[in-house]
C-alpha cells in the first residue's frame, strides 16, 4: 500500500462548489488562521461525502481529535480496501493510528483503555467502508 499526504486526503477536484463545505477542525470552531497571501484560506475542505462519513462518526460515539485526524484515517481505511487486504490486515494497519488519535485526544494522565480503542478503531472501519470507500 502506498501512504498518501494529508492534500490527498481533502482533494476535492472535479467537484461543484455546492457539493462541498468549508469545515475549521471541529463543527463551529473559528477560523484556523488568516487568509493567506492571494485571497486562500487554509480552512478545511470537505465533501458532503466526507460530512456524512463525520457525522456517521459522531453518532457512534467516536471523537476523533480533528476532522482532519478522522479524515486522514478514513482515508487509510478505504486505501487498505481498495488494494483488497484482508480484514485483519485493515485493523492491523488502521489500529495504530486510531490509538495514536485516541491517545492525543484524552488530556488526563489516564490513557484509553484496549477496549475503548478497539471499539473507535472498529467504528472507524465500518463507518469509513460504509461511507468513504
Amino acid at each position: 500500500m502506498t501512504g498518501c499526504s494529508g492534500n490527498d486526503v481533502m482533494a476535492t477536484i472535479g467537484m461543484p462548489t455546492s457539493e462541498t463545505e468549508t469545515a475549521h477542525g471541529d463543527a463551529g470552531a473559528a477560523s484556523p488562521g488568516p487568509v493567506q497571501a492571494g485571497g486562500q484560506s487554509n480552512a478545511l475542505v470537505v465533501t458532503a461525502q466526507q460530512r456524512q462519513y463525520l457525522d456517521a462518526l459522531s453518532a457512534a460515539g467516536v471523537k476523533p481529535s480533528s476532522n482532519l485526524a478522522a479524515l486522514s484515517i478514513g482515508s487509510y481505511v478505504c486505501q487498505a480496501r481498495a488494494a483488497k487486504q484482508t480484514d485483519h490486515a485493515v485493523w492491523d494497519f488502521v489500529l495504530p493510528l486510531v490509538r495514536s488519535d485516541v491517545r492525543g485526544d484524552h488530556l488526563s494522565s489516564v490513557a484509553p483503555s484496549a477496549a475503548d480503542v478497539n471499539s473507535a478503531t472498529a467504528e472507524y472501519i465500518r463507518i469509513a467502508t460504509e461511507r468513504l470507500c
